[in-house]
């Protein structure tokens, strides 16, 4: 297998599809290895979650309830300077902490050795009579466009929410056709500022909800690009008569990477989070 051919394979999900050509916007096909990973980290997530509310006491905390307790306190913290609304908060906030703690051990799938689970699941799938060659697997969630748009329809749609019930039907519907260049006492230019308004709006949304999905995107699939290339330099290194310094490299790269991306994982968490708080917080302003 060349190093192409490496990462190529690497970089195929795991569809209903097989081997077939998707087009780029294709909704015909479902990537069953994000989903898979999606619900199961999601549901390790809210049982870490239960798990310390269920421990939690008043008395001296252990370790993870105190790292539990400061990530509450971080999360509430800036829903409070975001959201004024205490009733929102009360949603808001466990959403917002949800988010983080997903998003989280999302990007962390990242920290595994590249070949690891894909070479489980070859195995598994080649004892099932199929090609081991054949058997692909991503395991990062996030470095797919369509879950990360997925979350970032999803924070649209809370937005969507909040800005009927804050603003009320009749108050949004005016908003959209009055912000952001206002409107006017003259009939026509009335018209003319609400068509500019609206479409300013619409192109607004659109504008938050696709950089939303393609900031944590980029930089979780560039993340992981990184790692398969470090991992050809440790291939290269079995295959090269200066080994050993090739390894030595790998190593080295590999280590120095990690050790980053570790700040990359957690930065992209908090940074999607604090989106979703701000537009959240967007929707409850008036123009």
């Amino acid at each position: 297998m060349t190093a192409g051919e490496y990462i190529t394979h690497h970089l195929t999900h795991w569809t209903n599809l097989g081997d077939k050509q998707k087009a780029i916007v294709d909704f015909s096909y479902l990537n069953y290895d994000s989903l898979i990973y999606s619900v199961l980290l999601g549901a390790l997530a809210c049982f870490l979650m239960w798990r310390a509310a269920r421990k939690a006491n008043s008395g001296v905390p252990g370790r993870f309830q105190a790292a539990v307790e400061i990530l509450v306190e971080m999360v509430d913290g800036q829903a409070k300077s975001v959201i004024h609304n205490a009733t929102s908060r009360k949603m808001v906030a466990p959403l917002a902490l949800t988010v983080f703690v997903w998003i989280f051990l999302l990007n962390a799938m990242d920290m595994l050795p590249v070949d690891l689970l894909p070479l489980i699941w070859q195995q598994i799938y080649g004892a099932a009579g199929h090609d081991p060659h054949h058997a692909y697997m991503r395991v990062v969630p996030t470095a797919d466009l369509s879950t990360t748009l997925g979350m970032s329809v999803s924070v649209l749609l809370v937005c969507l929410y909040y800005n009927l019930k804050i603003k009320g039907l009749g108050g949004w519907a005016h908003e959209l056709v009055s912000a952001p260049f206002g409107t006017s006492k003259n009939p026509v230019f009335a018209v003319i500022l609400g068509v500019i308004n609206f479409l300013m709006q619409m192109i607004e949304f659109v504008a938050k909800t696709v950089s939303h999905g393609m900031r944590l995107f980029g930089n979780m699939y560039a993340g992981e690009l990184v790692f398969m290339l470090i991992a050809l330099l440790g291939g290269y290194a079995a295959l090269s008569l200066t080994g050993g310094l090739l390894f030595v490299g790998h190593l080295i790269a590999g280590t120095i990477w990690a050790i980053f991306h570790i700040l990359v994982i957690t930065l992209q968490a908090f940074i999607f989070m604090m989106l979703a708080l701000i537009y959240v917080g967007q929707a409850h302003d008036a123009h």
